[in-house]
């Protein structure tokens, strides 16, 4: 992508209050520590309600980010419009389709994410599951680094990846879950069906909570000295495995 995209960003607590009211799609909201007003009162209860993720930072990073007359509230406008999970399975099964649903642990690389969604939508996955809080920031990176798969392959937002992963199992779907810790290769396991693929973060994986509730563990196998694979590529291997079972 040849244009450079500037994400949007809102500055003081009643702009930011008029454009959550008015259902613009805001990634998330930071607040300056120690401000106190009964305005910043009707910020935080409308974030809470709308459930908007936000952040309380020193006054140093918001500074940071702008110098602009921002109150002490900055707010990120998405590029993207945010897809609901529940509300995007039953579609997939009246098409006749096996739902096919990657769920991101923890990824906060830009570059790492755009890179996992051009190769979910290249492979076909129906829908990318990415946590409120500790993510990658939607940002002119992640958009390059898509190519554009960004507005493609939907994005749905959970502020409880615990209770979609239940909500995707009771839908039927069986739970995978990428892990140095298993004693199976995903090439010895079948991988057909419906099924939702977690990828954990790079630092230390998929979080011992989700792990417990997957149904399956599934490791690559690692044949050199190198402990692991970046995980743009790692998700690309498994991806691609469930892409090449299902064919058969």
């Amino acid at each position: 992508m040849k244009k450079e995209i500037k994400q949007e960003m809102i500055y003081g607590i009643h702009p930011v209050i008029e454009a959550i009211n008015s259902d613009k799609e805001v990634e998330k909201v930071l607040v300056q520590k120690g401000l106190q007003s009964s305005t910043l009162k009707e910020l935080m209860a409308l974030l809470k309600e709308r459930d908007v993720p936000y952040q309380f930072v020193p006054p140093e990073k918001i500074n940071r980010v702008s110098r602009k007359n921002h109150q002490g509230v900055i707010a990120f406008v998405s590029p993207i419009h945010f897809f609901n999970i529940e509300n995007l399975m039953p579609g997939i099964y009246e098409q006749g389709r096996e739902p096919f649903i990657l769920v991101l642990d923890r990824i906060t690389d830009v570059r790492n994410f755009g890179a996992v969604l051009r190769t979910a939508e290249c492979s076909g996955v129906d829908a990318v599951v990415i946590p409120s809080k500790n993510t990658a920031q939607l940002n002119s990176d992640t958009i390059k680094s898509s190519a554009g798969a960004i507005f493609k392959v939907p994005v749905c937002r959970s502020d409880n990846l615990k209770t979609t992963l239940d909500f995707l199992k009771n839908s039927g779907l069986k739970v995978v879950a990428s892990t140095e810790k298993s004693e199976s290769t995903l090439f010895d396991t079948k991988l057909t069906g419906p099924l939702a693929i977690i990828m954990g973060s790079e630092g230390d994986g998929v979080s011992e909570e989700y792990l417990k509730r997957s149904d399956l563990k599934v490791k690559i196998p690692i044949l050199g000295e190198i402990e692991s694979l970046n995980v743009s590529v790692a998700t690309g291997v498994i991806l691609y495995e469930v892409v090449r079972q299902r064919a058969l």
